[in-house]
């Protein structure tokens, strides 16, 4: 039977040139790895083998790819998962799982439903234990991320940061990758699962949200939609839309929209929501609008992640409603004016984020519909793909912005990836803007950065430029000019314009044949017009790779910098120098590459002359040259070779003859270049060396024992390349069409090639492949020149021989190299030779000159080759790659996908891919020379030398991260050196040692392996090491490598852990996969002793696990108790202990004894750590709870309702407060069922509710101390003794940092566990100590007893009634007292306090508290401060109770109401603050009810009624309140004053936290506030009129619905009739802010829009000259968002106006006074000429057409009287600034006499007047 088709493999592999024997050997692989993977998963054995193995796989895949059958692919797939949800797993394994499982997941059409299912409960589960976690924060799991106590330097917090990611996001993603697999029903259960926790008010909101983003499945098949999105789109997207202020899950809900939308294009018809969801897009990209706006600072942090808001955009484009694209255009057309250059600001990145990311999204949109292969996937139905005609309205609307953004401040890679992506789409509408911003470019000198940004957007349109294709035929006639023209670009004295211009060339020369064309129009009469104009220009080539040349020779001329250089000897080039050579050489190879033979020669005759006829310095003009002749000769080796060698080896060898030179320190510059020229020509095809063997290996005689440094060195290079060019395998050309260009014309027509991908089927690649001949050559090398060499250093390492040092070992290090591709081995293996030899050589060195530095680094060197090199090195072979990556994102074709690359860049591929498996193939067996020459390293990393040292360890690090096991037998070599009893060991070695054990910063750090054995040896050793007498600990040097070792381990340490168990299930998926045929394995099962021995081995496995844990913590405990250690070695020690915390296991008796005294240690860092130690030992010796299910509807009375209602219903009416039925008594609170959690209720209850059982079930209360365990016995002793007790309060009760302590949770957490756990077993002690404490109005102390009283009340949490009302009895004295004597220091902290005891606590169980904090908040006693900071302890009390009290709510706002009048500020802006958290509750949010909690309707209603003397006034408001309250009852008029300041107080605190503001009210606040707020801005103004303003414009941000526009309107209307002109003026701004910020809402409404327009239109003409400027800049603002348009009957209207008579003026009686009030007339006149010089200032950055016009009609005003003359005056300037940039442009728009007029205002005397 054929074996079934793979499911994916890697194409590349069938091209290399050893590509048929890839079949067997991965068959081979893949068998090994099923078969070992599955035993060690039957023998439950996850480390090592079962990681070993996973790893292996990994490995696999990135060889072959997805080379299995699909029963294997599901297989794996069913195996990880369950490895993956093991609950017990080690994060670390977990991360690695989780990683193959994600990338075995990656290609989802490979696998479809019917092939895989996975349950989405045990992801949850587990995202739920690790994301999570309940013991994270009580430092009982130590995540590869936990918020660390004790360390928390800035830079920790940063990489926790970046940790936490890590974790999150492997999870995050694996759930995604597993998503589309999820059952058909997993919707229905994930929404009764999460719905319950939907409560706005409360966190789990964001909690429930972000798991239905994460887990909701959106792919369904459309006859599953019924069981998929819709039983919860209208639910969700009702929330979305109703909901105000940006919450942060609104953005996660829009994520979700998104993943949507894009997954069931055709299925959900958005139209009635894209009004709404382009004006919320509009408002999260945070523009700035008007003059003097205030953002919500929520905004700045939760607006929408670009990337997914583009995402639903794209996915909902298309359909017959073209209305995405209206609203889109909109878009575009209100945010142009932001892109240009001139504009720049925090949101500038979104706005090119917005641009960059459109582009890629419909481009990946087409290519979904239109090229890629069908898979199971739901495919778009045909109504709803994109037509060509959507396509191009998408490319015009977004074009200009994208070239504006071209010069952005930001840079233009955003504009040029934008462009590269619309290019594919529309070139003819792209490319044409892009070259006409180009050629203005290429010809400017005095703008470099306009040519940089014009080049690299060239770059990115090359391909669809040079292809042209039927959209734009005439493209590729651009190419040659532009090339012409970019040349004078090769600028030495610009760098970064040089850069791109050698970029620009080679993007060009590699899309296209540099073939000479013309002769052929004289043969063919069949071409098209655009083929005749394009043979013509070919003939320009020649000139053009010439004129190159002769560029680059100057460039390479002005780089040499003989005379400076000389002197500084500086070995290297320069950064940039090195980058120009990059440049250079590659654009150089690049253009010879794809020329033509004739124009070949022409250029290496130029090139080889230019060589031979100069001499150059090797370091920077000689590299340069030296590259440009490899090129040549790597083009067309033969030609080359002929010319270049003979010449090189006859100067060589003419000026060596003499024997002299061979001990010159100096050489003659001629010798040295020759030598460094022949170097570089040999790296060309070894076959095409062979030729000239004896010549070169003459050569070779004469100088490798050459004394000048510079000169061997060069001739160590010739060795090395040749030896390379013999051995290694390689492509020999990287041409753009195989087989070249040298076919004759009319056989072949180059031109038909332009821009053509290559065709990966018929790559024809040209290997170089070693033939026995080349090997021979290199054998024969190695032979004479290395053989002699060893035998050398061989004698002097026995001491044999003096030794003349350097050449031989450089010699040595650079012939390091024999891979071919069999190993022949008959002859001598030179890598052991060599690694024999180096350790002889090196214990001799070591012994006799240990200041031999040179030497020693260059055995490191040697040693690190040996140990890794295998043909390419690692990190060249990473920055290969990624190099690979970028030039292919540039360059690809993503609309088209299906690899269409260049040919050149498959052909790198396919070399990556040939390197890649050298890299991890070979040489990972961990051998005993391996094992020798790391222990060198080892030796060298502690030599005496800090240079020795610090190149030892990397390569000792290095190596360590190659070999797998080879951590575990270095260890105790490193740990030799810190033993405190050893006398020999220097302070160097001590200080080597210490870093070996840090490790680099990515690679393994030694001191923390994620490994019992590992961890017990080195933690000990390191605390222990303070003992040691001989090493200064005090050095600052060893001080901070302690530090950071400490450090570190805290950082990188995760919980390891105990249990390895393997369930059931994986055991039968690893035997279904040892049977799997394909390749099938020849193993057979594993019999039944096996497998027990495997169980048998694990259970011993576990248990040694725990002996080392308790082994670690005991030897850590007697480190710590050795009398003389320093302190901080003990902190170090205390800071160990700490992390072995364990959530499953309690710690070790004698440990927890140690942390409890070290409560009352005497360093505050010992006593932080001990604090969260205790406060984590409690926790693990908490006694569970029972739990029994309930059922709510039973115990309300009430049936369950039909359909979702959030709320008050009655069926949660039962869990409010009410005072009536309190549980006074014991009988009423055992019979009352308390509900801890608040959300629980509010949307929906769970399936299966459950509380706490009642006390008769739980565990015993009051226990003596005979019934603890012995752990609970240690923790009861010390705290029921009052001496301890004492201590620690007094311990307590200090400062830690002045004026920065804050209330500390973890303190908190000791004391709740201690009352939890021992319940009120302490309190005698402690009730002295608590009543002190509250007396005393420090600070500390304060903070002190408000942690102990939160402690007590959050613990108190099972106690039984009695002891629940005694602690009562004993609390509500002690609040009373500390509530009079707050502070302003301590307030925080009581208010905190109290809101963490109220915190998840059913509220009819603290109704002792809530009444003493009702009692009367203010009062007056203790001023007006204590009052406020009551209200701010009452509200964090109430504000967590969220929607179960509002009985209390309403006893507080009805004893609040009357003090609304409050007089002191402080007061007021509490009592504003507590009304939003009273009315926060009530919300108009969908289907939810009307809350039995206080309504904001009823409160406004009550308010405006007070308000009325104030609306009916008309003069102006003045705040003339005295602050003190005079005697005697004031009038109604000052009584409001004050009410209006305190709602005020209130508007502006709910402004940015309600969930939905009730419009319809406060907008009858509004014309009173129009009329206070000030025109200008000035901070002298009193508070009354600064709060009405910040009040506006806050309002004027707020988000709209449909239904409120039209009253929003209608109050604006009324105020426009108002007799103030500040309220008119006002009215504009707010206008302004809230049309912006609404604007599709009110576009959807034809009426508002005419409104406004009528609005402003009538306002130009108000009496109030500062009125009219306004509404002329409003209007302005308005047509420049194109919310309104400039129409004919505008305009026209404007112009009636202006021709408005004005009066004549009278010659007035000089005595006279001028009449000051304007006559109607002029203001008429007035208004029609700001009409239109708003038209002129709304296209700032443009010229329409009606522009010209009506700049003839203002000037036609210039001498009018006062203010028109201004205006005439402020616009042309405007105009003047605004348009001067690209004047040469804009001219083109005017006529000549119209040019005329205009100069002569715009340069008019008027302007010196």
């Amino acid at each position: 039977m054929a074996p079934p088709p793979p499911q994916k493999e890697i194409v590349y592999n069938k091209l290399l040139p050893y590509g048929e024997r890839l079949e067997a050997e991965a068959a081979r692989f893949l068998a090994q790895i099923k078969d070992n993977l599955a035993r060690a998963v039957q023998l439950q054995e996850l480390w090592p083998g079962g990681l070993f193995w996973t790893r292996k796989l990994s490995t696999y895949i990135r060889l072959y790819g997805r080379k299995f059958s699909r029963e294997d692919h599901v297989l794996f797939i069913k195996l990880l998962y369950e490895l993956v949800t093991i609950p017990k797993l080690e994060i670390s394994m977990m991360q690695g799982f989780a990683r193959l499982l994600i990338n075995l997941l990656k290609k989802k059409e490979l696998l479809s439903r019917d092939d895989l299912e996975l349950p989405w409960r045990p992801l949850y589960e587990m995202l739920e234990r690790i994301l999570y976690s309940k013991t994270e924060h009580l430092g009982l799991n130590w995540f590869p991320n936990s918020y660390r106590p004790g360390l928390s330097s800035p830079k920790t917090f940063v990489l926790n940061v970046l940790h936490r990611c890590s974790v999150e996001s492997v999870l995050k993603t694996l759930v995604k990758s597993c998503r589309p697999y999820f059952p058909e029903d997993a919707t229905a259960e994930m929404l009764d699962e999460w719905r319950p926790l939907m409560c706005p008010f409360d966190v789990t909101m964001q909690k429930a949200i972000t798991y239905f983003e994460l887990f909701l499945p959106t792919t369904l098949p459309p006859e599953l939609h019924q069981k998929g999105f819709k039983l919860w789109f209208d639910e969700f997207i009702g929330l979305w839309v109703s909901v105000q202020n940006l919450p942060q899950w609104e953005g996660h809900l829009v994520n979700l929209f998104a993943r949507l939308a894009t997954d069931n294009i055709g299925y959900i018809d958005w139209d009635p929501y894209v009004p709404k969801i382009f004006t919320r897009i509009l408002r999260s990209l945070n523009l700035p609008v008007g003059s003097n706006q205030v953002v919500v600072p929520r905004f700045l942090t939760n607006a929408y992640d670009v990337g997914h808001a583009v995402m639903w955009i794209t996915a909902m484009m298309g359909g017959p409603s073209k209305l995405v694209q209206k609203h889109l255009s909109g878009l575009f057309n209100s945010i142009a004016s932001f892109y240009h250059p001139s504009n720049n600001g925090r949101w500038l990145n979104k706005l090119m984020k917005l641009l960059q990311r459109l582009p890629s999204g419909v481009v990946r949109r087409l290519h979904r519909e239109r090229y890629k292969k069908m898979t199971w996937l739901t495919p778009v139905p045909d109504s709803h793909k994109l037509t060509d005609q959507d396509v191009t309205d998408f490319v015009e609307c977004i074009i200009q912005p994208v070239l504006l953004a071209m010069f952005s401040k930001t840079g233009s890679l955003e504009a040029a990836q934008a462009l590269q992506n619309l290019a594919l789409m529309r070139p003819e509408l792209v490319i044409p803007p892009v070259l006409e911003k180009t050629y203005p470019a290429l010809e400017t000198l005095t703008e470099p950065h306009q040519l940089t940004a014009t080049l690299s957007c060239v770059i990115g349109v090359a391909r669809s430029l040079v292809s042209g294709g039927k959209w734009f035929p005439e493209g590729p006639t651009h190419m040659l000019p532009l090339l012409m023209r970019a040349l004078p670009g090769v600028d030495p004295n610009d760098f970064s314009k040089c850069m791109i211009t050698f970029q620009f060339i080679a993007t060009f020369s590699t899309l296209v044949p540099l073939v000479d064309c013309s002769s052929v129009l004289q043969e063919r009469d069949d071409l098209s017009e655009v083929e005749r104009e394009l043979c013509s220009a070919t003939a320009e080539f020649e000139d053009f790779v010439l004129q190159f040349m002769d560029r680059c020779f100057g460039l390479i001329e002005s780089s040499t910098l003989e005379q400076t250089r000389e002197e500084t000897e500086t070995e290297k080039m320069t950064h940039l120098e090195s980058l120009v050579e990059l440049g250079l050489s590659s654009t150089f190879s690049t253009i010879l590459t794809q020329c033509s033979k004739d124009i070949f020669k022409v250029a290496l005759e130029k090139v080889f002359n230019f060589a031979v006829s100069n001499i150059f310095e090797t370091r920077v003009a000689g590299r340069m040259v030296a590259d440009m002749c490899r090129a040549a000769v790597k083009c067309r080796p033969e030609e080359s070779l002929k010319l270049f060698v003979p010449h090189c080896c006859n100067v060589i060898t003419h000026l060596t003859v003499n024997d002299d030179v061979l001990h010159d320190e100096e050489l003659d510059k001629e010798l040295l270049w020759n030598l460094q020229l022949l170097s570089e020509i040999t790296r060309v095809d070894g076959k095409k060396l062979l030729p000239y063997r004896e010549q070169l290996g003459k050569i070779l005689q004469r100088t490798l024992h050459l004394t000048c440094k510079q000169g061997y060195i060069l001739s160590c290079n010739l060795l090395h390349h040749l030896l390379r060019s013999a051995t290694l395998i390689y492509p020999t050309e990287y041409c753009s069409v195989p087989g070249g260009f040298d076919k004759p014309l009319s056989e072949y027509f180059p031109i038909k090639d332009w821009g053509k991908p290559g065709d990966l089927w018929n790559l024809d690649i040209q290997w170089h492949v070693p033939s026995s001949e080349e090997i021979n050559f290199a054998f024969y090398l190695l032979d004479t020149f290395l053989q002699p060499e060893l035998t050398k250093l061989e004698h002097y390492a026995t001491g044999k021989l003096e030794m003349s040092r350097v050449p031989s070992l450089v010699s040595l290090e650079e012939t390091k190299l024999y891979t071919g591709v069999e190993y022949d081995l008959s002859r001598e293996n030179y890598r052991e030779t060599i690694a024999r030899v180096t350790r002889k050589l090196l214990c001799y060195i070591l012994d006799n000159s240990e200041d031999d530095t040179k030497s020693l680094f260059l055995i490191i060197k040697i040693i690190s080759d040996v140990l890794q090199f295998q043909g390419s090195h690692k990190h060249e072979f990473d920055s290969r790659w990624k190099s690979f990556n970028l030039v292919k994102k540039s360059m690809e074709n993503r609309l088209q996908g299906k690899k269409q690359h260049i040919r050149a860049l498959l052909i790198d591929r396919v070399m990556l891919q040939h390197e890649l498996r050298t890299l991890t193939m070979e040489g990972c067996e961990y051998k005993t020379s391996h094992q020798e020459m790391i222990r060198d390293l080892l030796c060298l990393s502690t030599s005496s030398y800090g240079q020795v040292r610090s190149k030892a360890q990397q390569a000792f690090f290095t190596a360590l991260g190659t070999y797998n096991f080879c951590c575990r037998d270095i260890i105790p070599l490193v740990l030799e050196f810190l033993r405190p009893d050893r006398q020999d060991v220097t302070q160097k070695q001590f200080k080597g040692a210490l870093y070996c054990l840090l490790g680099n910063h990515s690679g393994v750090c030694l001191a923390n392996l994620h490994d019992w054995d590992c961890i017990a040896q080195t933690w000990p050793a390191i605390v222990s090491s303070g003992l040691s007498k001989a090493m200064s600990l005090e050095k600052p040097s060893i001080v901070r490598l302690f530090d950071d070792l400490a450090e570190k381990i805290h950082r990188q340490y995760e919980t390891i852990g105990l249990d390895f168990a393997v369930p059931e299930k994986c055991i039968e998926i690893a035997v279904m996969l040892q049977k799997s045929e394909h390749p099938g394995s020849n193993f057979t099962g594993l019999c039944s002793e096996e497998i027990q021995l495997g169980i048998q081995r694990q259970k011993e496995k576990n248990a040694e696990a725990l002996r080392n844990y308790e082994n670690l913590v005991n030897m850590l405990l007697d480190c710590v108790e050795q009398r003389n250690l320093p302190w901080k070695f003990e902190h170090i020690s205390i800071g160990f202990l700490s992390l072995l915390l364990r959530d499953d296991r309690i710690l070790p008796v004698r440990a927890i004894k140690f942390f409890v005294q070290c409560l009352n240690h005497d360093a505050i860092v010992v006593r932080k750590v001990a604090i969260s130690a205790v406060a984590g030992i409690l926790k693990q010796l908490k006694r569970t709870h029972k739990k029994v299910p309930i059922c709510p509807y039973e115990i309300s009375g009430n049936p369950k309702p039909s359909s979702i209602q959030a709320g008050d219903r009655p069926d949660n009416q039962w869990l409010h407060y009410d005072s009536q039925s309190l549980p006074k008594t014991k009988e009423a609170w055992e019979s009352c069922c308390f509900v801890e959690k608040t959300h629980w209720g509010y949307y929906t209850w769970p399936q299966t509710m459950t509380v706490y059982a009642p006390v008769e079930h739980q565990p015993k209360l009051g226990r003596r101390r005979d019934e603890l365990t012995e752990a609970e016995q240690i923790i009861y002793d010390h705290f029921s003794d009052p001496k301890f007790v004492e201590q620690l309060i007094k311990f307590l009760s200090l400062e830690d940092r002045k004026g920065k302590d804050k209330f500390n949770p973890r303190r908190f957490c000791l004391f709740k566990g201690l009352f939890r756990n021992f319940d009120d077993a302490f309190l005698p002690v402690l009730q002295p100590h608590l009543e002190q404490l509250v007396a005393d109005s420090h600070e500390s102390t304060q903070r002190c007893v408000a942690e102990i009283i939160a402690g007590l009340i959050r613990g108190s949490k099972h106690w039984t009634f009695e002891k629940v009302e005694k602690l009562w009895k004993l609390l509500c004295p002690l609040l009373r007292t500390a509530l009079s004597n707050i502070t302003v220091e301590t307030y925080n902290d009581w208010g905190t306090c109290i809101a963490t005891s109220c915190e998840s606590r059913d509220p009819r169980k603290l109704h002792w508290l809530f009444e003493l904090l009702l009692e009367s908040p203010l009062s007056g006693e203790g001023g007006s401060f204590v009052d406020a900071c009551r209200l701010y302890v009452l509200q964090g009390g109430l504000a967590q109770q969220e929607w179960r009290v509002p009985e209390l709510l309403h006893r507080l706002l009805k004893y609040l109401e009357p003090k609304l009048t409050q007089v002191y500020k402080n007061v007021r802006e509490r009592i504003g603050s507590v009304l939003t958290y009273i009315f926060m509750i009530d919300v108009s949010l969908p289907n939810t009810a009307a809350t039995k909690s206080p309504r904001v309707h009823e409160f406004t209603t009550r308010i405006l009624e007070n308000l009325k003397p104030l609306m009916e006034v008309d003069e102006e408001i003045q705040n003339h309140v005295m602050e003190e309250n005079g005697v005697g009852e004031q009038d109604e008029r000052t009584q409001g004053i004050k009410l209006l300041k305190t709602i005020l107080k209130w508007l502006m605190a709910s402004a940015g936290r309600s969930f939905s503001t009730a419009v319809t009210e406060q907008l009858q606040l509004l014309p009173l506030f129009f009329k206070i707020a000030p025109v200008e801005n000035d901070n002298s103004y009193d508070e009354l009129k600064r709060d009405a303003k910040m009040c506006l414009s806050l309002m004027s941000q707020g988000l709209l619905y449909p239904q409120q526009v039209p009253l929003v309107l209608q109050v604006l209307k009324q105020t426009a009739r108002s007799n103030s002109w500040h309220a008119r003026y006002t009215i504009l701004t707010y206008l302004q802010t809230m049309v912006f910020y609404n604007l599709f809402i009110f576009l959807n409404n034809e009426e508002a829009v005419n409104d406004i327009r009528w609005l402003v239109i009538k306002l130009l003409e108000d009496e109030q000259l500062e009125v009219r400027e306004m509404a002329a800049t409003t209007l302005s603002g308005l047509l420049q968002c194109n919310f309104l348009t400039m129409d004919g009957p505008m305009q026209t209207h404007f112009e009636q106006l202006c021709k408005m008579r004005l009066p004549k003026k009278r010659k007035r009686d000089l005595g006279s006074v001028m009449d000051t009030i304007p006559s109607g007339d002029l203001v008429k006149r007035h208004a029609g000429v700001l009409g239109l010089s708003a038209c002129i200032l709304s296209s700032p950055y443009d010229v329409p057409t009606w522009m010209p016009q009506l700049l003839m009609d203002l000037s036609a005003h210039l001498n009018d009287p006062q203010p028109i003359e201004m205006t005439v005056k402020k616009t042309l300037s405007n105009f003047r600034r605004t348009h001067h940039d690209n004047w040469q442009e804009h001219k083109q728009q005017f006529t000549d006499d119209q040019l005329l007029v205009l100069t002569d205002l715009l340069v008019s005397p008027c302007y010196y007047a």
